[in-house]
């Protein structure tokens, strides 16, 4: 629990941060909503108890400005603003300490990522189809003179 409490701590008290502490704070925080994308992590903070937790409930709530395109283009697993979103709500966190609970979001996520990658590679397949330039056959006007 104390790297998460030491990241709110730098957020709720430290008004005129470093450039190097706001460098290290985004990449934390970066790094935190990033693993919020995985539901065994998530299975494990409901666990031990940090869903429950008031402060770290703030926390979540804070790390909201991570949908906003400025800082969501850096997030390399955009399931996490999806889960960061759900986190918002009581009765989610609650049952995020179910296993059963934690394996279907695993595998909707597997399914999901399975669907986007075969959509994502037949409209690049498309794509590819249409850019090719079409060969035409020659004009019969050289053989007919």
């Amino acid at each position: 629990m104390s790297f998460l409490y030491n990241v709110t701590s730098v957020v709720t008290s430290d008004a005129m941060e470093t450039d190097e502490q706001a460098r290290n704070r985004f990449q934390s925080e970066l790094e935190f909503v990033q693993c919020l994308a995985n539901p065994n992590y998530l299975n494990f903070l409901a666990q031990r108890g940090y869903l429950r937790d008031k402060v770290f409930v703030n926390y979540l709530k804070y790390l909201i400005y991570w949908k906003e395109p400025e800082y969501a283009k850096f997030l390399k697993y955009p399931h996490s603003l999806h889960m960061l979103e759900l986190l918002q709500y009581e009765h989610f966190r609650k049952e995020l300490v179910n296993a059963q609970c934690t394996k279907f979001i695993d595998e909707q996520q597997l399914l999901h990522w399975q669907h986007y990658s075969r959509k994502r590679t037949r409209l690049q397949q498309a794509l590819a189809e249409q850019q090719q330039p079409q060969q035409h056959p020659p004009h019969g006007n050289a053989a007919s003179k």
